[in-house]
């Protein structure tokens, strides 16, 4: 089989592929040798030099030989836990070396030979210092010398196998069709595919790393905008047999307790001609937290039935579409509108009882989670699907909940605050409107960063919070303690300080994404209740229930997080009648990352905060989002590489401009690509 490798070839049948690693590499999603060589390194080690212990600089990584000097000294901290201790010496210096829960390195050395290490280098008082570092022995010397590709891995798979798998595959013929024109290349400076693929796992410096990282993100940008800009053309042209008389919504709004703000009616205006008009509506409402989505879709929803049709209403957890489903109830009710919810929660009984309502037409708006996606809730006449959080959900959801019936209404609700630039790009299928107005008399939540001196003060505020009857968010990057993150507060570490310290004496609950759907749900619903009076979470609230009497939102680790992200957890307070804080905890002392929450603390608004954040070029996963459901990229980051996502969206234009649907030979290759990438979508719309 070797010698008919191809990109098809399963992984199985590679040299070195047992069936034990071949679940472990389908683990990592590699199931065929297209997916092994488009498993790309995300960094990558510069071990061209040598260094000596004198010559180390503090946060560097750097490789380096030495002798081990000394015994081996094993701690164990705490279950499942254990720390090695021990110096490495060489002719300039000393260094010490740390390894956690690695016992089997007290076998591994002679006292006599010299070693080889890669790691990050610390400080720890005056000495030097390495956690974990990679070991070799001197022989391996050549091999990993020079720019080493590093890649995500599974228990099972090491660094050392996975790079000589990729690099044996590549000695192969593979039949990697270029996708662009020679012209094309030259034009954009792009290299070929084929050496690319090649470069970005055995470069030999840094540039071949560069530039074949610039064809690859090139790729898969292009190939997103090509995919984008196809389905909106389509939907464009799909014309819906429904139709929308006109319907006044003065009924509707006479029984709210406020007035539309002016950009709730604005977008209000925009989905009725969506609805009028002879295309499906596909349009994105993108509007800060406490803007009034909600609101804009529940009246898309009255029009819909007022014109004979049924709606759905999907968010992204249970506890959020009940709060819609409660919330909207009272309304729906009044103008004798049906409705019912659907979630993981509802009995197999009641969920029968419900589909066979809807298949006949006895409830006019459901709501629900991915469970109206379940392929036994059919509609009599479905007309408009609203999907909230959209981040939540892939575009592939959207579809198969839009495909139980024809020619749907589609309504995309997201809090998540993009730069209308890049939301007109990663939207690029939908319309875009934004409500960029908060309804008259929402506070602004007072915000602070403040560093590590400020704990004893922060407990202190928390306590006189609580005792004035409110409750308080606590939000931390991590589940548990980690030994590679062990600066970082953990939900378990800061829930167990909290109930060891003087704030023992309030009811503290925890909340994570590891928790069953059901405990989450009935953790949030209790504090919700107010019957705990601090939540020690994850970014799960991130999306959640409305508490109004929630007025502190503390945040462990700050810098960590994107700056859309903090503006959407403090999100989670300011909903009700009192003042509101959010205290931002630090330890950094980097300068973009005091200016990014300064960012924070001189502004609520949603979008000035996106904006500046995409100025400072933060982390890439700023958004909070990943690709939005989309397949996600393998290199290509849509902060990062916002400059080249401009150029692909042009690019895309223009070949579409004289080939719409890529029927020509010369774009043959490049629709093939982009098929087997986005096919559920295409597929859809008939390409």
């Amino acid at each position: 089989m070797e010698n008919n490798v191809n990109l098809e070839t399963k992984i199985q049948y590679l040299k070195g592929v047992g069936p034990a690693r071949e679940k472990l590499l389908n683990q990592l999603g590699i199931y065929n040798v297209r997916d092994l060589i488009e498993y790309y390194p995300r960094v990558y080690e510069d071990r061209t030099q040598l260094i000596r212990i004198a010559e180390f600089t503090e946060g560097e990584n750097v490789l380096f030989k030495a002798k081990i000097v000394g015994k081996i000294a094993i701690q164990r901290i705490r279950k499942g836990m254990t720390i090695a201790r021990t110096y490495a010496v060489d002719e300039t210096g000393r260094c010490k070396i740390t390894w956690f829960n690695q016992n089997y390195i007290t076998n591994y050395f002679n006292d006599k030979d010299e070693y080889l290490f890669y790691g990050k280098i610390e400080k720890f008082g005056n000495e030097f210092g390495v956690t974990n570092p990679i070991t070799y022995k001197m022989s391996e010397l050549e091999k990993i010398k020079g720019v080493y590709p590093i890649y995500p891995l599974t228990k099972g798979i090491n660094q050392k196998y996975l790079f000589n798998l990729i690099s044996s595959a590549l000695v192969y013929n593979l039949g990697i069709k270029e996708t662009l024109g020679k012209d094309f290349l030259k034009k954009y400076g792009l290299c070929s595919k084929e050496y690319a693929i090649k470069k970005i796992h055995t470069p030999k410096d840094f540039n071949e790393v560069a530039v074949a990282r610039q064809r690859i993100i090139f790729d898969e940008l292009l190939e997103l905008t090509l995919a984008l800009q196809i389905m909106k053309s389509s939907n464009k042209k799909e014309i819906k047999e429904r139709t929308y008389n006109d319907v006044s919504i003065d009924e509707f709004l006479n029984l709210l307790p406020f007035k539309l703000t002016s950009a709730q009616q604005r977008v209000v205006n925009e989905i009725i001609e969506d609805m009028k008009s002879t295309r499906a509506m596909n349009r994105l409402v993108q509007g800060d937290v406490g803007s009034g989505k909600t609101m804009v879709a529940a009246i898309a929803a009255y029009i819909a039935v007022k014109n004979g049709y049924q709606a759905a209403i999907m968010a992204p957890t249970t506890i959020l579409a009940n709060q819609h489903y409660l919330g909207l109830k009272k309304y729906m009710d009044a103008l004798g509108i049906k409705t019912e919810i659907i979630t993981s929660n509802t009995t197999k009984k009641n969920k029968d009882i419900i589909a066979r309502m809807l298949e006949f037409g006895q409830i006019d708006v459901v709501f629900g989670t991915h469970s109206l996606l379940e392929d036994n809730i059919q509609f009599k006449n479905l007309a408009l699907v609203v999907t909230d959080e959209q981040h939540r959900f892939g575009v592939n959801q959207r579809i198969k909940l839009s495909s139980k019936s024809t020619c749907v209404e589609t309504l995309v609700m997201t809090a998540t605050p993009i730069p209308r630039s890049l939301a007109l790009l990663l939207y690029g299928d939908l319309d875009l409107s934004i409500i960029d107005e908060l309804p008259p008399g929402r506070k602004p939540v007072l915000t602070y960063a403040v560093g590590p001196s400020y704990e004893d003060r922060i407990r202190t505020f928390i306590a006189k919070q609580i005792d004035e009857g409110r409750q308080v968010y606590v939000v931390c990057p991590l589940v548990e303690e980690s030994e590679q993150m062990e600066n970082l507060n953990s939900v378990e570490k800061v829930y167990n300080d909290y109930l060891s310290s003087e704030l023992g004496k309030y009811r503290v609950a925890y909340l994570h994404g590891k928790m069953k759907p059901k405990e989450k749900d009935k953790v949030m619903q209790r504090f919700s209740e107010g019957e705990y009076d601090i939540l020690v979470s994850t970014t799960v609230i991130e999306v959640g229930v409305d508490v109004p009497n929630a007025t502190c939102m503390i945040v462990e680790d700050s810098d960590r997080f994107g700056l859309a992200q903090l503006h959407q957890l403090r999100g989670r307070v300011g909903r009700g009648a009192y003042d509101s804080y959010c205290i931002l905890k630090t330890k950094s002392k980097g300068k973009v990352a005091i200016e990014r929450l300064k960012i924070m603390e001189s502004s609520n608004d949603g979008f000035e905060i996106a904006n500046e954040d995409l100025k400072l070029r933060g982390p890439g996963d700023f958004f909070g989002i990943r690709q939005s459901g989309l397949p996600e990229f393998k290199l290509a980051d849509l902060l990062k590489d916002i400059n080249v996502l401009k150029i692909a969206t042009n690019v895309a234009k223009q070949i579409l401009d004289d080939d719409p649907f890529l029927e020509s030979e010369e774009n043959k290759a490049l629709k093939e690509e982009i098929l087997s990438k986005y096919e559920m979508q295409l597929n859809n719309i008939g390409i």
